[in-house]
């Protein structure tokens, strides 16, 4: 009998699918990434049309970040329960049919509603992802293949300015909404199709691990309080930095939809080069939870130059930083999430990384109205020196967390 906690993923011959796997969970990370970007660069339209300012912006980001958080506890126990392959497809389903439902809005609170559905939808994507990762990669290719997926967040950041400026001035920035979220009903056919069957993965039906073990593991939430500090900064890059663009430096739709690709291009390489470099780091002999930290102590002292966008300098520079804070964020996301799958048996990853993603939510939510607020008034120099801090205070918890438990019930020895 195979020892439950080594994931399934660890054999000798992982099978060939893998990479098939590897590139729909790219694809559905960039759909997710589209669908989520959608509202952030159509805000002014929206706004206009709906009657909306500042902080009733800020009150619909709320929304969709409170379902997210909410959803995450819960995705991550219906993957273990559900398998990968009928999760996920259940979660693109939903969120696709919920970004359409917002190109079909009338009101403030109609749109909130809408985009709380999307909330609980979107957050599958993170719980599924680092599942089928443990159950089909073997360690050695476990963080090139999480970078990987992840860069799918980037590029559907990238691609989505100039995609959705483009639906948005030819078709409406209704249309706009109801073709993204039709895509995920093109990814879903592919999805059924080639992801095996539980039987078929050898994916063990296993009773639920139970809660009270999971809670009772430290690690998990310090990891989730690291989350919480650290996200918030890349909800402003993604919510907020498209508005500073055009409120403050005056830019248009279209120049933001030209230029805004190179910060989510940093993202990626941030995103695949992070879990690259921790690897090398382990193929010279260091511990795979010391390269991780490694990780982490690079993001944590280059994030913080984003403080300098709050002197105003030149667009070309203020864009240089802003994609310079990308690439660390990415590195140091990609580096706390393959540590959680690292440390955790395939059974229970999509539990326990659903609780720590929640402390990513958690982190908007609080950090969104303090956003909005400065934003309204102008104050979005405050806003980046509050981003700079961080991921310093971010690593360290990181760190504390990590040797804080030594022995535990769910991680091998």
């Amino acid at each position: 009998m195979s020892d439950p906690a080594v994931p399934i993923g660890e054999t000798k011959s992982p099978s060939p699918l893998r990479w098939a796997i590897l590139a729909l969970l790219f694809a559905s990370t960039v759909l997710n990434y589209v669908d989520r970007q959608t509202l952030s660069i159509l805000a002014p339209m929206v706004q206009r049309d709906l009657g909306m300012n500042d902080i009733g912006y800020a009150h619909v980001v709320q929304l969709f970040l409170i379902a997210y958080t909410i959803a995450y506890l819960v995705a991550g126990w219906l993957t273990d329960k559900l398998g990968t392959r009928t999760a996920l497809a259940l979660f693109v389903g939903w969120w696709s049919l919920a970004n359409m439902a917002t190109g079909f809005v009338r009101s403030a609170g109609a749109l909130g509603g809408a985009r709380a559905m999307l909330g609980l939808g979107e957050a599958g994507n993170y719980t599924a992802g680092p599942k089928a990762v443990s159950e089909h990669f073997p360690p050695r290719e476990r963080g090139f293949a999480f970078g990987t997926y992840t860069a799918g967040a980037m590029v559907g950041a990238t691609i989505a300015p100039p995609l959705i400026g483009w639906l948005a001035l030819t078709y409406g920035w209704r249309e706009a909404f109801v073709a993204t979220g039709a895509m995920g009903f093109v990814w879903l056919v592919a999805w059924l199709a080639i992801y095996p069957r539980r039987k078929e993965a050898r994916e063990e039906v296993r009773e639920p691990t139970p809660w009270r073990v999971i809670l009772r593991e430290r690690p998990l939430w310090g990891f989730a309080v690291s989350r919480m500090l650290a996200d918030p900064v890349w909800y402003f890059y993604l919510f907020w930095f498209p508005k500073y663009l055009a409120d403050q430096r005056e830019l248009s739709l279209m120049t933001i939809a030209a230029t805004a690709w190179i910060v989510y291009l940093a993202a990626d390489i941030g995103s695949i080069g992070g879990g690259i470099f921790s690897g090398q780091l382990i193929k010279r002999g260091m511990t795979p939870p010391n390269s991780r930290l490694v990780g982490l102590g690079v993001a944590a002292v280059l994030a913080p130059v984003g403080m300098l966008i709050s002197t105003n300098p030149g667009i070309e520079v203020t864009f240089a930083l802003a994609a310079l804070v990308a690439f660390a964020h990415l590195v140091f996301q990609i580096n706390i999430s393959t540590l959680v799958v690292d440390l955790y048996p395939t059974r229970v990853v999509a539990t326990v990384f659903g609780i720590v993603a929640a402390g990513s939510g958690l982190g908007g939510i609080f950090s969104t109205q303090l956003v909005g607020r400065l934003a309204q008034s102008g104050n979005y120099g405050q806003i980046f020196l509050l981003m700079g801090c961080l991921h310093p205070l971010a690593m360290l918890i990181a760190f504390v967390a990590l040797r804080s438990q030594p022995k535990s019930e769910l991680r091998p020895a």
